[in-house]
């Protein structure tokens, strides 16, 4: 960090944590953020260096003085006046007190998440995987079937095709993590170091979306919450009948379905493990005469430390590393981990394999004549285009996100909404209806602080009140309005969300002002401009109604359709049994091809697909099926 940045952060940092109040020394916040951006891209890096600075510049141009000469409250003032210049200064302000509040959250609760990793036994040890740096591997590899992923879709593709008898390697640009970096490692290396971009990926649009999207082996199944719904059946008839995606026909769907439950011995949450947080949500829910009820999880042996995001330190959550792939590997597949795959090679219209880069950029060719694509509802359509093979007009196209809103709700008395599991329990009564789906979640302690209110000495008030918190999100079943573009080789994420959408999200906020209010809240945190708490359901009602939608904090974790399958070849890149239009030998076997949002978490939807497209692949090539 340059000495013009350093002072840059510094500067924010009093404003937004001042230390007068107990807030971190500017040098302490300083080292915090840096540690952060440090290990960001540095395409990202910049820009959040960038903002720094422009604070900075615009706090001088305010008082002609610099933030640090100012007196704590003046401070917080100035912060305020220039988020309220412009809807674009108010989104900038809020990006950098996220990062700062981030990487001084996760500092600051360090030692409470590492006791609590290391207080429980570890449920069961690291699997057996047959894992491979790229740097350790031939620079030419030949095999019958290259599946790129090692997440929800790539494990049990390569699970299906190497008991299937083919010779199956896996590549991952991510590396293998165990259970005892997980015990052991600073929380802030581990989300940056788990996540693509250091989970500071978003989707560009009003409002932005934040996009934090997993990179290791495993995928995001290793830094999700666990949660594992069925996709409604009226979602698989949709499938099916709308778009022609006879995989998706429930009776035959629900078989592999009932696999991938099995595979990830899923469970519902239980009481006593869950938390007080999940509970205040069934006890509010009841209150109300509402349907509601733990969250099937995938996670035998959960002890509810709430750190399923950054890396479970009881190896408790059970990822695909502890399961589908292990299973590959006993039947032959092997993987290269920190292998970005750059193209896929195509000669006379068919599939040769892929090519990969290693970190310092020397090339892997790793030759097959099947490749199978898991790489994610964002990297699976830039890999095609990069490849040649994206001149299908909706490739890319057609993204939903299933985005997530939340509100907060103090309490009297103690809440620890992260001592218990990260998302645990889920009111459904307005799922069918209005396409929300509420539930309890939280963050690891100090990583999600940004819900608090405020600058200064306020935002720090409401840092000490973090015990009282209790925090539900919910997720709108949305439309496919999305776009991943390439901007100079650079994956861009667009994502104007629809008009009935925000109608959606407006429904969830409002719904789930009640189960707080019911709860026994005593006031309730909206994160609105200008009304940031209320105390009562009808100033909230009035709140939502004055507010503008494009000011709301939105999230996603669960990107899909952006290469579509189903029969129509005009609206499908990806045909009915999940073979790319257009070419011979390449298939797609992940969230990119779900047609539309699937209205629940799609863990399950996403594995279950695969299980179908690798049946396609094997029957294909004349071998047995899985099933």
């Amino acid at each position: 960090m340059s000495r013009l940045t350093e002072r840059a952060t510094a500067s924010f940092g009093t404003a937004l944590l001042p230390e007068e109040h107990g807030g971190p020394s500017p040098e302490q916040f300083v080292a915090r953020v840096d540690r952060y951006l440090n290990r960001m891209p540095a395409t990202s890096r910049l820009a959040v260096r960038t903002g720094l600075m422009s604070l900075a510049a615009a706090s001088y141009l305010t008082t002609g003085r610099s933030m640090a000469r100012l007196d704590p409250a003046r401070r917080a003032q100035v912060l305020h006046r220039i988020a309220g210049l412009s809807p674009d200064a108010g989104a900038a302000v809020e990006g950098m007190k996220v990062i700062g509040l981030l990487a001084n959250g996760a500092d600051s609760y360090a030692t409470e998440l590492l006791s609590r990793a290391q207080r429980d036994a570890v449920a069961r040890p690291d699997a057996a995987l047959d894992v491979t740096p790229s740097t350790e591997c031939a620079s030419v590899i030949t095999t019958d079937v290259v599946i790129v992923g090692s997440g929800a879709g790539g494990a049990m593709a390569a699970r299906t095709l190497a008991r299937a008898g083919l010779d199956a390697v896996v590549l991952e640009e991510g590396r293998r993590w165990t259970v005892e970096e997980f015990r052991t490692t600073h929380p802030m290396d581990r989300y940056a170091g788990l996540y693509r971009g250091a989970g500071a990926t978003v989707a560009l649009g009003r409002p932005t979306v934040v996009l934090p999207m997993g990179r290791a082996v495993g995928g995001t199944t290793v830094v999700n919450s666990g949660t594992c719904f069925r996709p409604p059946r009226d979602v698989q008839q949709r499938w099916r009948d709308q778009f022609g995606l006879a995989l998706a026909d429930p009776d035959r769907f629900g078989a592999y379905l009932d696999e991938v439950e099995h595979t990830l011995q899923v469970a519902p949450a239980r009481r006593d493990v869950m938390g007080r947080n999940g509970n205040l949500l069934l006890e509010a829910a009841d209150s109300l005469g509402w349907q509601a009820a733990p969250i099937p999880r995938n996670a035998p042996g959960c002890a509810g430390c709430c750190q399923c995001a950054i890396g479970c330190p009881h190896n408790a959550k059970y990822g695909v590393h502890l399961n589908a792939l292990p299973q590959a590997c006993a039947a032959g597949a092997r993987i290269i981990s920190q292998a970005r795959v750059e193209r896929v090679l195509v000669q006379d219209g068919r599939a040769r394999g892929v090519r990969a880069r290693r970190p310092d950029g020397t090339a892997i060719d790793i030759l097959a004549a099947t490749v199978v694509i898991a790489a994610g509802a964002t990297e699976t359509p830039m890999l095609l285009r990069r490849s040649g093979l994206g001149r299908h007009p909706r490739l890319g196209h057609n993204l939903a996100l299933h985005p997530a809103t939340m509100l907060a709700g103090r309490f009297d008395d103690d809440v620890y909404a992260w001592r218990g599991i990260l998302q645990s329990a889920a009111v459904h009564e307005f799922h069918e209806s209005d396409g929300v789906l509420i539930e309890a979640t939280s963050t690891p302690p100090g990583m999600g602080s940004m819900v608090f209110p405020g600058y200064g000495a306020e935002l720090l008030r409401w840092l000490d009140r973090a015990p009282q918190v209790a925090t539900f999100g919910a997720m709108v079943a949305d439309e496919g309005v999305g776009s991943v573009l390439s901007v100079r080789g650079e994956t861009l994420v667009r994502y104007d969300i629809a008009q009935g959408d925000i109608a959606k999200l407006r429904v969830a906020l409002e719904t789930i002002g009640k189960l707080l209010f019911a709860a026994g809240a005593v006031e309730v945190l909206t994160g609105l401009p200008g009304a940031m708490t209320v105390r009562s359901m009808p100033e909230l009602r009035e709140v939502l109604a004055r507010s503008n939608p494009r000011s709301l904090h939105l999230a996603a974790f669960h990107p899909t359709g952006t290469a579509a399958a189903g029969s129509d070849a005009q609206v499908c890149p990806v045909d009915a049994t999940g073979r790319l239009r257009g070419v011979d030998g390449v298939w797609v076997a992940d969230a990119s091809v779900l047609p539309s949002c699937p209205e629940v978490n799609p863990q399950l939807s996403i594995m279950a697909v695969a299980l179908a497209v690798a049946d396609e692949v094997a029957g294909s090539l004349n071998q047995p099926s899985s099933l």
